[in-house]
């Protein structure tokens, strides 16, 4: 399969497996070269992603090739977390962004981000009829939001003129080298990391900047912690949050666990929202129609108000109320996932739905699993809808 490997990373990769993915009914094994650890099955049949995502959940964890291959960067975050540790994150993030406090403090970052500096940056473009990279100004909104809920601090990404900064970059960095690990053979960018040579150099030096910047914040909170009276107004990110809770054996979380807490959200939420949004506004672009229709819902709401003199915030009444909108953006996220590839181990004997059967292979590596969110490519939309009813 080499060849048609090579030809796939030169193309469209995600293209190249979904079309892959329809010839052979949703799920197809991949055999790599000798010298990778690509070795994997391949599934976006519906049933398979229930049975290992819900039914069997457990018998598909990340595995220690993923948790190896990440660790740098992720260290113990949610991302990067199997088992008790993962449930405990998740327990306690999943608290935390239904609470009252997290709500309206996402609300306020985001109001202030949109109307105080997103608008003005794409009306500065506009007056000077100068073009712009939408798909970055999206990533520094996501980022500055992203930051502001996971650290409490606004890194100020998205401001006149658009300056790098330093953190940012640093993550970028970081996060792109890491993702060439998967294509690497293990030998070699382990050698390459112990030699301190080529993107392993590189990576090395985009993580000391992210774990850097977190330790900062992480020793500035904890000073505002010891001198913060009981009866003010706590602070509701994440960062703080974590900071209240013990561990198992009742000690405080150490500074290095907490900040892979907080760039493992960073990761989720970067990318994810900033991902979503630019794929939803080109195909906008490319279905007018459906553009006038989701302004149409938007106006019609707009006049139902008491003040139309108000400013255009909108409410979350509102919003619900905005139903070709949310089917738009369901729609441009079941196209063009923002994590399109999801990558499970099997650690013992199954059999997917679909009968395609997974061995554990205790003496060398698991078997792995590509879950592949696309279903099935673009070009058999209809034939998705049809089957999902």
């Amino acid at each position: 399969m080499l060849p048609s490997l090579v030809t796939g990373l030169r193309s469209d990769m995600y293209e190249w497996i979904s079309d892959i993915l329809c010839q052979q009914n949703g799920t197809f094994k991949f055999k790599g070269p000798w010298f990778s650890s690509l070795n994997c099955v391949v599934t976006s049949d519906p049933r398979n992603l229930e049975h290992l995502l819900k039914i069997k959940f457990s018998v598909f964890p990340k595995g220690p090739y993923f948790r190896d291959t990440v660790r740098d960067l992720l260290g113990d975050g949610i991302f990067n977390a199997d088992d008790e540790t993962w449930q405990r994150q998740r327990k306690t993030a999943s608290i935390e962004f239904h609470s009252a406090k997290f709500r309206q403090l996402t609300t306020e970052s985001l109001v202030e981000l949109v109307h105080a500096r997103l608008l003005p940056v794409l009306e500065n473009v506009v007056n000077k009829s100068t073009s712009i990279d939408l798909q970055d100004v999206l990533l520094r909104l996501t980022f500055d939001n992203v930051c502001m809920i996971a650290f409490g601090v606004d890194p100020g990404c998205l401001r006149p003129g658009l300056p790098e900064i330093l953190f940012a970059k640093a993550f970028e960095d970081a996060t792109k080298t890491t993702l060439l690990r998967f294509v690497t053979p293990t030998c070699v960018w382990k050698a390459m990391r112990c030699l301190d040579l080529g993107i392993e150099k590189k990576l090395k030096k985009s993580i000391k900047g992210v774990d850097e910047f977190a330790e900062q914040f992480i020793r500035t909170r904890k000073e505002e912690l010891s001198l913060q009276k009981e009866d003010e107004k706590q602070r509701s990110d994440l960062l703080t949050v974590f900071m209240r809770l013990k561990d198992e054996q009742g000690a405080p979380f150490s500074d290095k666990f907490l900040s892979d807490i907080c760039v493992n959200f960073i990761l989720a939420g970067r990318d994810t929202f900033s991902m979503a949004l630019s794929w939803f506004f080109w195909l906008l672009e490319k279905n007018p129609i459906v553009e006038e229709k989701i302004l149409a819902e938007i106006c019609r709401i707009v006049n139902e108000r008491d003040d139309l003199k108000s400013p255009l915030i909108f409410r979350p009444e509102e919003i619900k109320k905005m139903d070709y909108l949310q089917a738009s953006l369901s729609e441009a996220l079941r196209l063009y996932p923002s994590v399109p590839v999801d990558h499970k181990v099997v650690v013992e004997d199954n059999v997917f739905p679909d009968g395609t059967v997974l061995k554990e292979q205790k003496l060398s590596m698991q078997s792995m699993l590509w879950v592949e969110w696309k279903p099935y490519g673009e070009k058999t939309a209809e034939n998705i809808n049809r089957r999902d009813g």
